[in-house]
This record gives C-alpha cells, structure tokens and sequence, in this order.
C-alpha cells in the first residue's frame, strides 16, 4: 500500500522520537558498561562518559576472582531455573482444570484468584507463615512463597481456552489422561502464553532481593542482587572476612566504580542473553492471553 506523504511524515517522526527515547534509555547501561572497562585513572579524573578510556578488564578479573560473586552468582542461577520450573508448572497446574466451564467450583475459585491480587495478608503476616513451615533461612524460602502468580494464572487460563475442544475431546475418546492432554496439547499449542510467563518469572526470580532481606541470613544463599546492593549501598567491594567476603580487593588500586561497574554488567549478561530467545512470544503471548476468555 503506498503511504501518503503525510504518512510518510508521520512515520518519520515517530521513529526519530522512538528512537531517542531508545537511545536515552540505553545511555545509562552504556556508560556503566564504559566505566566498566575504564581504568582507575580515567574514572577518578572523569573523564569517561559514554566510551571507555585506557580500556582495561582488571575489575571484571578482580570481580570474577570474587568468592562472594561466584557463590551469589550460583545461588541467582539456581534460585531462576527452579524457581521458574516450579511456578510454570504449578500456574498450566492450576490454570488447566479453571479454564474448564464444567468444573465445580470454578467461579468460586476464580474469585479466590482475582480476590488475592487486590488483598494481600501483608509483609508482617506472610513472614510468620514462612517461618512456622520452617522455610527462614532456606533455598525454598525464594521459591514456595510465590510459587503462584494470580496474574499469570488468569493469562494462561485465558489462553488455555482458545485451545479448541474438539481436540481434547478426540484425545479422551484415543484414552488420553486430564495430564497426558495438558502436557502433550494443550501446552505445546499454548507456546507464546507458556514462554511469556517464563521470561516474567524469570526476570523476577534474578532480580529479587526483598525475599532475601526478610527470610534470609546465611550469606551462603544470598543472591546476586544481594551482593550488588551491599556492593552498592554500604559503598565498599567487600564487608569483612567474617561475613563471608574476601578481603583480596584494593579500592586504592582500583577505582570503586569501576567494581560495581563490572559486577553490574555481569549480573545483568544472563538475563540480556536468555531475552531474545523468549522475545518473539512476547507480545502474542500477552495480547491473545488477555483478550480471549
């Protein structure tokens, strides 16, 4: 279809607006990126802005030399890969019999879910929770809490129930299984749906610190986001040798900034690697997810 011209206009402004609006989002991650690979000399002097100066790779060798890096590292991978397995599972779990028109109890059930996303018990309550099932200073303290998400439930319920019937029914009449015919049709033909509630709880789970804060004291299974905002917050690249934190860092032969920098960016590689992989769902996923139903 040919564009007018002021289509043509038009369009040439918005991806000259879309695009600045890329580019100042972009420019913070840049010059932390920047000051990353920067020296000491040229951050103290600053001099580095959007593009390193005197490149060097010492601050990611002194930061992946970490212990406490390494282990918070590992704890934030793990912490993602169960955490996202659990909640998937448990979300298509409950979301499959509730997309059903003939189950008993749907409606009430469906209002327990919508009800929950207004009214919560509070930071107060759900602490005591956790610590009478004995979850305080355990890994499943980052998982079982928010093992379901009502939000999500309602996303896949809703896209489970464009999956047409006569599929399902010609499944049972073959003598499928309620969870032969989730997991080998419905699931696979709910891909988009199933992928863009992936990338939410695993953003969620690498990001997550606040959980930590509250159930958590074992240093052992602090999270990345944990070491950067100690890193960050208390303005030093390790606390003390009795809190599980090297003392093998010299602030005065490398500049502080340029530690968090480096410890920044390589938190943050994982989650920029596993995005375009989930991106191409994203959008159908959400949009048919949340209109159909």
């Amino acid at each position: 279809m040919r564009l007018s011209r002021g289509e043509r206009l038009g369009s040439a402004i918005n991806y000259i607006l879309l695009g600045a609006f890329a580019l100042l989002a972009l420019a913070p991650f840049v010059h932390v990126l920047a000051q990353s690979l920067s020296s000491h000399q040229a951050i103290t002097t600053g001099r580095v802005s959007l593009w390193p100066v005197d490149f060097s790779l010492e601050a990611y060798s002194r930061v992946l030399s970490e212990n406490a890096f390494l282990n918070a590292f590992k704890v934030s991978v793990l912490r993602t890969v169960a955490g996202t397995i659990v909640n998937v599972v448990l979300t298509c779990l409950l979301a499959y019999p509730i997309s059903k028109t003939y189950i008993k109890g749907r409606s009430a059930i469906m209002f327990l879910i919508v009800f929950s996303m207004m009214f919560g018990g509070g930071m107060i309550p759900t602490f005591l929770v956790v610590k009478e099932t004995g979850l305080l200073n355990t890994f499943w303290a980052f998982i079982i809490p928010g093992a379901i998400s009502a939000f999500n439930v309602i996303i896949i319920k809703n896209f489970f129930q464009s999956v047409p019937a006569e599929l399902e029914e010609s499944a049972k009449i073959d003598g499928g299984s309620n969870l032969g015919i989730l997991f080998r049709i419905v699931i696979p033909l709910s891909m988009p749906a199933i992928a863009t509630i992936t990338l939410f709880h695993a953003v969620g789970h690498w990001n997550s610190f606040f959980d930590t804060v509250l159930y958590v004291t074992n240093r052992e299974l602090f999270p990345l986001q944990v070491y950067l905002r100690e890193l960050v917050m208390f303005n030093q690249s390790n606390i003390d040798n009795n809190s599980g934190y090297s003392a093998n860092l010299d602030s005065t032969l490398l500049a502080l900034e340029s530690l968090k920098a480096a410890a920044l960016v390589a938190s943050t590689i994982p989650i920029l690697i596993v995005y375009p992989f989930l991106q191409k769902y994203f959008v159908k996923g959400i949009m048919l997810g949340s209109v159909k139903g």
